[in-house]
C-alpha cells in the first residue's frame, strides 16, 4: 500500500532526524531506520496498530519517544504525524479536522 505523508508529517520526521543527528553522531541515521522500519510494518499490517483518535492510528517507536499516526484509506495510508509523545500530545488532532475536509 502506497503512503503518503501531510507536509507537517514529513518536516517532523526530518527535524527529529537533524536534531538527533546534532545530538550523537550516527544517531539520525538510528531515527531514520527506525521510522522506515515502522513504515515498513504499517504497510504490512496496515489495522494491526491500536486506535488512537476516531480513525486514526499509532505506531509507538521503541528507541525514541514518538508516535507515527496515520488513517488507513482506501488505495493508501495517510501518515498524518510522527509526534513526540511528551510534547503537546494531542496538537495533531487539527490535521484530522482538515484531512476529513479536504476530501
Amino acid at each position: 500500500m502506497r503512503l503518503v505523508f501531510a507536509p507537517e508529517a514529513r518536516q517532523e520526521f526530518l527535524a527529529a532526524e537533524l536534531y538527533y543527528n546534532q545530538q550523537v553522531a550516527g544517531l539520525g541515521a538510528a531515527w531514520r531506520e527506525e521510522v522506515m522500519a515502522a513504515l515498513r510494518r504499517i504497510r504490512r499490517w496496515p489495522l494491526a496498530c491500536p486506535v488512537e483518535h476516531a480513525e486514526i492510528r499509532r505506531l509507538t517507536l521503541s528507541r525514541f519517544p514518538h508516535k507515527l499516526l496515520y488513517a488507513v484509506e482506501a488505495d493508501h495510508l495517510y501518515i498524518i504525524a510522527i509526534a513526540h509523545q511528551h510534547r503537546q500530545p494531542d496538537y495533531w488532532t487539527r490535521r484530522v479536522v482538515r484531512v476529513q475536509d479536504g476530501d
